[in-house]
């Protein structure tokens, strides 16, 4: 400053030359410490990243399963008591959680959708990639068929009329419930409805004719009815 104050001998040139002096120190501090700061803030962002990277890694399916919850609890696609199928696995769902579901498993070795005792838990994101099968929700009726094999030596035609008399008198109380579901079902979704009322088909097989009932049912009684 000495050297200023010598070759400045106006008090205005002084004071312009400690102010640019001043300016200077501080842009220079300024400068120093924006580049220790920018340096910091680069190691942090990348620490960050990598840290981001491996827990969407490790959390990826517990972000899935959560991501399934949501996607039951707003698309609805099954809920507490509806009997379903998915991976292979049906039962009828008594459980559901932010990371999975649970079901009480029916079929499998046991014949006729009957219960096997077993608890089965389904992560959620298998609702996001899996096909869900609802047995019970919109329609709770399904199409069951109880085929009998008579030889070409009996009277297929009389088989077939008991099977005309057993439908009508067992099978078609169901029927005015099945078409007033299957109306508001079709309020929702495309669906074209055929003819609800049991019927009997008849084919010729290498043993004899095959006399097939088609009928509906509930979902949960289809073995009663056999």
């Amino acid at each position: 400053m000495s050297v200023v104050r010598r070759r400045a001998k106006e008090p205005t040139m002084v004071y312009r030359a400690f102010v640019a002096v001043r300016y200077v120190v501080t842009i220079g501090a300024l400068v120093f410490l924006a580049g220790i700061w920018i340096r910091g803030v680069g190691q942090l962002a990348t620490y960050l990243s990598i840290v981001s990277a491996g827990l969407v890694i490790a959390l990826q399916d517990s972000v899935s399963n959560m991501a399934g919850f949501l996607f039951i609890v707003w698309r609805k696609p099954f809920k507490l008591g509806d009997r379903i199928e998915i991976t292979g696995i049906q039962g009828d769902v008594i459980d559901i959680r932010i990371f999975q579901f649970t079901v009480v498993e029916v079929g499998n070795w046991v014949d006729a959708d009957q219960s096997t005792g077993r608890i089965v838990h389904i992560p959620n994101s298998k609702v996001m990639v899996e096909a869900t099968a609802n047995y019970t929700t919109g329609f709770e009726y399904i199409w069951n068929e109880v085929p009998v094999l008579v030889t070409f030596e009996s009277n297929w035609r009389e088989a077939k009329a008991i099977l005309q008399r057993i439908a009508a008198e067992h099978c078609e109380q169901f029927t005015p419930e099945a078409e007033r579901q299957i109306r508001k079902a079709a309020q929702r979704y495309m669906i074209i409805a055929g003819k609800l009322t049991p019927i009997v088909y008849t084919s010729v097989k290498d043993s004899g004719v095959l006399v097939t009932l088609r009928y509906l049912t509930l979902a949960r009684t289809r073995r009663g009815t056999e």
